[in-house]
């Protein structure tokens, strides 16, 4: 696949476009951005090499759908009428159902891939973009069945170039199990930002007493609103059932706390310390 044309050039996008070239001295990268500025920025950090429109998609091998959430079950349909038969589309969203849902019917539903690496930074735009931020990672494909042969082909192929690891899984069982490994990380870190903002007016005390505890659990708070807000509002069913359930287990914490069971306390968090061996068996 030589010409690649990336809509939303900022982290994901960019180092799918800085990885792509990296492996095929062959390939040209096209942008396609609603905001000109981050097209200019691009080419010049050499992230892309053209600039250009829809109009220019029927001649791309590969388009890569990176933008928020919401804007892409929009685009998505306009995007597929105006590929060449041969064109593979993906999109890399962290809501899966949705997308796949404004396709389901589309004449070139076939050319649709549903991907979603999992991975990333809490930072955006094409000064985000990094080179080798797929490495090792997993990428979660839904519906694969519904794309066509050749072009899975093509994707999976891609893919192994990258680094990437491939787990398939459907939709709703994505969206769900989503909700809980990343969706309520973000909106924890948010809150814990803005409960210390809130608490603590003088910002110098908090950058002083900030450790590097603070600094790792509240990272992601620094993450795009503009990209998040979309997707909690996709997922929401979800969000909000892995939101009931973190409460509960704080509202327990807290009760503990104020009965002075400190052995119980000691226990939750031995029991917790398990996860440990999960990551590091996934890692």
């Amino acid at each position: 696949m030589n010409n690649i044309y990336i809509i939303g050039v900022g982290l994901i996008g960019g180092s799918l476009a800085l990885d792509i070239k990296s492996n095929n001295g062959h390939a040209k990268i096209f942008g396609i951005d609603s905001n000109e500025s981050h097209l200019d920025e691009a080419l010049d950090l050499k992230i892309i090499d053209f600039k250009a429109t829809y109009l220019d998609l029927k001649g791309a091998d590969l388009v890569v759908l990176s933008i928020p959430v919401d804007v892409a079950v929009v685009e998505l349909p306009k995007v597929l009428d105006a590929i060449s038969d041969d064109t593979l589309v993906i999109d890399v969203g962290s809501t899966k159902l949705p997308v796949c849902k404004a396709v389901e019917k589309h004449d070139k539903r076939r050319n649709f891939l549903a991907t979603h690496p999992i991975s990333g930074t809490e930072f955006s735009g094409p000064k985000a973009a990094i080179r080798d931020l797929f490495q090792k990672k997993t990428n979660i494909i839904c519906e694969v069945e519904k794309t066509t042969f050749k072009l899975q082909e093509k994707a999976l192929q891609m893919f192994s170039d990258l680094g990437m690891r491939i787990r398939y899984m459907n939709p709703e069982a994505h969206d769900k199990h989503i909700a809980y490994v990343s969706h309520l990380s973000h909106i924890s870190s948010f809150m814990l930002g803005k409960t210390v903002i809130e608490k603590e007016k003088n910002e110098r005390d908090i950058f002083d007493m900030a450790g590097s505890g603070f600094e790792s659990t509240v990272r992601l708070a620094k993450s795009s609103p503009a990209m998040w807000t979309p997707i909690f509002k996709q997922n929401r069913a979800n969000v909000i059932e892995t939101l009931d359930e973190y409460i509960n287990n704080l509202k327990q914490f807290k009760a503990l706390m104020e009965a002075d069971d400190f052995e119980e306390i000691f226990n939750e968090m031995k029991n917790t310390n398990h996860i440990k061996d999960i990551l590091n068996g996934i890692q």
